[in-house]
């Protein structure tokens, strides 16, 4: 399938799921009484959201600056900003967020960092990236019951499917990242597949090339995997920019004068449709997010408040991201990549500090 042809069944989808979505929502509800109350909303208590969706983008951005510093890549810390929300924009329009990180890869490649050096800075961030959600709902299992039981008695098949595979997820691509040999004999594999079913010609200079790339792959992964302080640092990062996210909905809980449910409780509510979400085939969760919210957040809004909850929260959480971010995918298409060569300076432990300078013209 073509690029062109894969955008457009991305937003053909995209809008199908959208209009069920909708459709699930407002169907036999009063339209009307919903704007009603939506119009009695304290906006100022909106406004902290708005920065935390902010938040949310630029952690990531922070993640992939100090990892490149760390391998000795200068890159303007605007430059990964735009990195991030190209990634945020893709993942939020593709099923399953498939398309965040082929295209950050190819507007990285435009800014001259290496392939090899950006597919695994950025697998590394998805790890850590779902690890912390591993975490929240491995806490849960273990020290959480009386919470499950409380609110997510109805829904805690679709959480522990979701943690399940989270867990998969993350121990898959650990796996692939810092397995010397494995990542290198899967591409070797593919490459050789495609030469006999005569899909690419055989050419001696294309798997020098490969070969090429996955030393530095290798160099870089060895580099992170004796720097556990870099990896701890990243981790930290990821989850105080995740409860940013998870925040939004604790604001629109204030915007509408209530009291009574504690931050924690909120915020670890919201923690758990991410949990329960993030690993299925649907761009942004959406349409299950939203049955989970109005499924586990009854407590906490009540029925005459739940969906105009959902919707600020949703608004804020996915609508506002996906709109802050096209703005400035749109923006790094028009400036990324107007920069010279540089030089990647990567260091690797069992080098014993020599330093290979990779040109990349």
């Amino acid at each position: 399938m073509t690029s062109k042809k894969r955008m457009l069944f991305n937003i053909i989808f995209l809008i199908l799921v959208l209009g069920l979505t909708l459709y699930g929502v407002f169907h036999g509800r009063d339209i009307h009484e919903i704007l009603r109350i939506l119009k009695t909303v304290n906006p100022v208590f909106l406004i902290p959201g708005v920065f935390c969706v902010l938040f949310f983008i630029w952690g990531e951005s922070i993640i992939i600056y100090y990892m490149l510093r760390t391998l000795g890549i200068r890159v303007k810390k605007w430059s990964c900003f735009l990195f991030s929300s190209i990634g945020f924009f893709f993942s939020c329009i593709t099923p399953s967020a498939s398309g965040g990180q082929p295209a950050q890869i190819f507007y990285m490649n435009k800014e001259k960092i290496p392939v090899p050096v950006s597919t695994l800075i950025l697998m590394i961030v998805t790890i850590i990236y779902k690890l912390v959600l591993v975490v929240i709902g491995v806490f849960l299992l273990l020290f959480g019951q009386d919470f499950i039981q409380t609110y997510l008695y109805d829904i805690r098949h679709i959480f522990y499917l979701g943690i399940a595979l989270n867990v998969f997820c993350v121990t898959s691509m650990t796996i692939l990242v810092f397995h010397n040999s494995l990542a290198r004999n899967i591409l070797v594999t593919g490459l050789s597949i495609l030469e006999k079913l005569h899909l690419v010609r055989h050419k001696e200079s294309r798997l020098n090339k490969l070969n090429s790339s996955m030393d530095q792959y290798n160099n870089t992964a060895e580099y992170l995997r004796t720097h556990a302080l870099v990896m701890f640092n990243v981790f930290i990062i990821t989850m105080l920019q995740r409860t940013a996210l998870f925040l939004t909905t604790w604001f629109v809980y204030l915007a509408f004068g209530l009291e009574g449910a504690s931050l924690p409780v909120v915020v670890t509510l919201q923690a758990v449709i991410s949990v329960s979400v993030d690993m299925l085939p649907l761009p942004g969760g959406m349409g299950i997010s939203e049955k989970l919210f109005l499924m586990i957040f009854i407590p906490i809004f009540g029925t005459k408040l739940l969906i105009p909850g959902m919707i600020l929260s949703r608004g804020l959480g996915y609508y506002t991201e996906l709109i802050l971010s096209a703005v400035l995918t749109i923006a790094a298409h028009f400036t990324l990549g107007r920069k010279k060569a540089i030089n990647v300076i990567f260091r690797s432990k069992h080098e014993k500090g020599e330093e290979n300078n990779v040109r990349i013209l």
